[in-house]
């Protein structure tokens, strides 16, 4: 069957550079908005409005989320995944302290969402590749998660901890095992990095299939009614 473009669910995201859409310029660097889409049926339309380097704050300061509570409507979904810049504390464009200002500008996004009908989803951010020297994971986003889910509950909106999430996966895949997932590429493999690449924070192909796997996750245990337009995805 058919659908008209009104009849769609459309679902935003705002977010930072682990979440947008990449140039074919950047392959195999991706987020795991640029590939949620494939997730959903034909009823879903991803909208991924996330920019690299954004943190809630600046992101709302750029007039971003403006942008989209133009385009939101009723029934819309609007998915918050905030945490890596705004912790950079040397940055008074983007540092915000977890308990505050992080607070404060995420529920402007929650706000925003419910003036147009539309459904907020708080993502506590996705853990970075940090090891300790004895191979346990490392935490790295310190009380930015906590803060979320505190405000999350404040706010009776739904959340999905991405970074629990994550951070068990990654600890059950290992120090090298998680290279697979996140941008790591030897030297003169690929023509986009010849020089090669080792971030611990972006991913290529394969992590950000696995990481909006983790969100989809997410989704049928809160049991959003999104859920029933998910297809069948392997990990």
């Amino acid at each position: 069957m058919n659908f008209h473009e009104e009849e769609k669910v459309h679902i935003y995201l705002a977010g930072d550079s682990t979440v947008s859409t990449y140039k074919k310029t950047l392959a195999p660097r991706m987020g795991w908005g640029q590939v949620l889409d494939e997730m959903f049926n034909e009823r879903v339309m991803i909208h991924n409005e996330a920019v690299s380097k954004r943190s809630s704050k600046s992101f709302y300061n750029e007039g971003r989320l403006t942008k989209i509570v133009n385009h939101l409507q009723q029934g819309d979904y609007l998915f918050i995944q905030f945490g890596h810049n705004d912790e950079k504390v040397n940055d008074p464009s983007r540092y915000t302290e977890p308990f505050t200002t992080y607070k404060k500008y995420l529920k402007k996004y929650i706000l925003a969402a419910r003036s147009k009908g539309a459904f907020p989803v708080l993502i506590t951010p996705v853990e970075r590749r940090k090891f300790s020297p004895d191979g346990h994971i490392v935490h790295t986003h310190g009380d930015y998660p906590k803060a979320m889910k505190q405000l999350a509950e404040e706010e009776n909106v739904p959340v999905i901890d991405l970074t629990s999430k994550s951070n068990q996966l990654f600890s059950k895949l290992g120090a090298n095992k998680t290279k697979e997932l996140f941008l790591w590429l030897p030297p003169n493999k690929n023509p986009h990095f010849p020089e090669g690449k080792k971030d611990n924070t972006h991913f290529q192909e394969r992590g950000a299939y696995i990481v909006a796997s983790l969100v989809i996750d997410g989704i049928k245990e809160l049991n959003l009614p999104i859920k029933e337009h998910i297809v069948n995805q392997d990990k």
